[in-house]
């Protein structure tokens, strides 16, 4: 018995990858089993290489494994690209009708299976994937049944004859596997998880449920991989709940759309990846010197320009934080895991809405993408907290002879705030600097009261655990620093750190900007050495660290870009080399 395993399923895209790699994963994770998947897939519709690797265990994982135990393959070219992932006792199983080829994978057993021949027989040969999640479930010592439920529920609209074929398939593949092969290792089989119910998510729709359940009924955006998932999601679930979803004719509108909507008093949002966020850059500095809240993702991906479309890549961190010109207050927050994302999300409303900034909650696509077993989400956290929004009876009556203080200068920073409409209300808003009522002002005295309030808002910045900490040490030889998804690698690496006698310490960045030096100085000062790990070229969070605290004579950077997540032997090789 194995208490985890990894399997991959990989062929050309259109043929049904992905939905082989949902019902395997959906059914295991309903079993009670923690699940990480991960797909590479090609920036076009149909056709190119795409696998998806799907990591099994009985205990909480966040990150693909370095090896693999079962490839699925569906073609040639599966078997030539993923095969060196294979560990030794591996098992291949392989479609009869190309003729599959194995070659330099020593330890590891083909096992050639006609999986479209047995589909078609059946009735289609598109079902020549279910045939080999039941070559999977015999491998496992799983039984077909246990994939019964997600099947009806996959294909129940296309009537029960479908539903029925495709449970066919699976028992058909389970027993030729059993029969014709005589396939009776044991060495695969997993053990039993605890059966408890756990959600099955990427980390695009916890923020968009973040977003629904932190009150937004709005959203202005325009489609864009890895970011599109949060629109779609939302299309579906907002008119539920009163709200809209619109797709604009491009970014600039997107932004523009959200600014106007939540100065109208909706909380509304807007999602995008690099290309975009550069295209709103000026739309979110009117946010800011308007002091209009504003919420926006980035799903971060390869660039630069078009870039890596489908792949991995952290490297939008300095421009999220300098990406617009002049100086303005903001808030960037990188959610590390799913849940996070979920939380991180809602918190990220209130924020915009208590400091009247714009807010940008930064993701990648690992994180946005990769689909984890998640611990249900606990609703009662949940707050909605607007600020120093003005009613009626707190707005003081000038008799109708001035303006309302809109950009009032106050001692926090932060000016009272109406909703159109509100009587005794009325002030003036412009994209130019402006005295305390909106109108426009260019006076040398104003312009420094008005850039003054509005920086001095980040000086009471409150944001609930702006560093994860994982402190093993009061002294440790090797601090390992990342934000969002490297965390699970990270934490992966940790353990293999201290197994041959490494003292390790881990601070995940969630509070981008302002950067929370204080929390991070007291564990870099500590350590013997840093590593920072980020899926970038340049080193953009190692180099905002000495920024903000120094050590640079103790700061190495471990960096990948090309457009791949890291693997966790990738990290433990390159700390032992440092150390």
């Amino acid at each position: 018995m194995i208490k985890q395993l990894s399997w991959k399923v990989g062929g050309q895209q259109g043929e049904g990858i992905e939905s082989t790699g949902e019902v395997f994963s959906i059914a295991l994770n309903r079993l009670g089993y923690y699940l990480y998947g991960y797909r590479h897939f090609s920036s076009r519709i149909k056709g190119g290489h795409t696998n998806n690797k799907i990591r099994v265990s009985t205990s909480q994982i966040r990150t693909i494994s370095d090896d693999l135990d079962i490839l699925v393959a569906f073609d040639q070219e599966t078997i030539d690209v993923n095969s060196s992932e294979l560990r030794a006792g591996g098992i291949v199983l392989a479609d009869s009708r190309f003729s599959p080829v194995l070659s330099n994978a020593e330890g590891v057993t083909l096992f050639s299976i006609p999986f479209t021949e047995i589909a078609s027989d059946l009735g289609t040969s598109l079902m020549k994937n279910m045939v080999a999640i039941g070559a999977t479930s015999a491998i496992l010592n799983l039984k077909p049944e246990d994939f019964f439920e997600v099947v009806n529920e996959t294909y129940g609209r296309k009537g029960q004859k479908v539903v029925e074929m495709n449970m066919d398939a699976i028992e058909k593949g389970a027993s030729y596997l059993i029969q014709e092969l005589r396939y009776c290792r044991s060495d695969l089989f997993l053990e039993r998880a605890d059966r408890k119910k756990r959600m099955f998510m990427i980390g695009n729709d916890a923020i968009a449920l973040g977003a629904l359940a932190g009150g937004a009924r709005f959203m202005a955006a325009y489609p864009i991989t890895p970011a599109s998932e949060i629109m779609e999601y939302l299309i579906k679930k907002l008119p539920s709940f009163g709200g809209a979803v619109i797709q604009t004719e491009d970014e600039i509108a997107a932004c523009t759309m959200a600014i106007g909507a939540n100065y109208a008093g909706t909380r509304t949002f807007t999602a995008s990846a690099g290309p975009g966020l550069s295209l709103m850059m000026e739309a979110i500095g009117l946010s800011g010197i308007t002091e209009t809240p504003l919420v926006v993702v980035d799903t971060q991906r390869g660039g630069p320009s078009t870039g890596l479309p489908t792949k991995q890549e952290q490297s939008d961190l300095m421009a999220m934080i300098y990406g617009t010109h002049g100086e303005i207050p903001k808030i960037v927050m990188a959610p590390s895991t799913v849940q996070e994302a979920f939380y991180d999300t809602v918190e990220a409303f209130n924020l915009a809405e208590e400091y009247q900034c714009p807010v940008i909650i930064l993701s990648d696509l690992q994180l946005s993408l990769g689909k984890q077993s998640v611990e249900p989400l606990d609703y009662k956290k949940i707050q909605i907290r607007r600020g120093a929004l003005a009613d009626d009876a707190s707005i003081p009556d000038r008799e109708g002879k001035e303006y309302f203080k809109r950009y009032e200068v106050t001692d926090s920073g932060i000016s009272p705030r109406v909703l159109p409409g509100m009587k005794k209300g009325i002030h003036h808003v412009t994209g130019v600097e402006h005295e305390e009522t909106g109108k426009p002002s260019e006076v040398a005295s104003n312009r420094k009261n008005q850039m003054d309030k509005r920086l001095r808002k980040m000086d009471g910045l409150l944001f609930p655990e702006p560093i994860h900490k994982s402190v093993k040490h009061t002294e440790a030889d090797l601090l390992l620093i990342g934000f969002n998804s490297t965390r699970g690698v990270i934490e992966e690496v940790m353990e293999r750190l201290e197994e041959h006698g490494v003292k390790v310490n881990h601070a995940h960045i969630r509070l981008i900007h302002p950067f929370p030096a204080a929390e991070l100085r007291s564990l870099t000062e500590s350590a013997g050495k840093i590593a920072v790990v980020e899926n970038n070229a340049t080193g953009q969070l190692a180099n905002i660290i000495k920024m903000n605290i120094g050590c640079s004579d103790k700061i190495q950077s471990i960096l990948k870009y090309d457009g791949n997540p890291f693997l966790p032997n990738e990290v433990f090789t390159k700390c032992k080399e440092l150390i």
